[in-house]
């Protein structure tokens, strides 16, 4: 279908849902990519503290 991301009669592939709190799934945000890379930066500031 011209002017269309996807054919309104046969679907295809879509978008997914769509990210974050915009998500009807979204509870809390603890695994949000924000909150993982945080964690990492704890703990690897833990890690360099108990090495030295």
């Amino acid at each position: 279908m011209k002017g269309q991301r996807v054919c309104r009669m046969h679907g295809g592939k879509g978008s997914g849902a769509p990210q974050g709190a915009a998500n009807g799934a979204w509870k809390h945000g603890s695994w949000s990519d924000e909150a993982v890379s945080l964690r990492r930066a704890a703990a690897g500031l833990l890690r360099a503290l108990r090495a030295t």
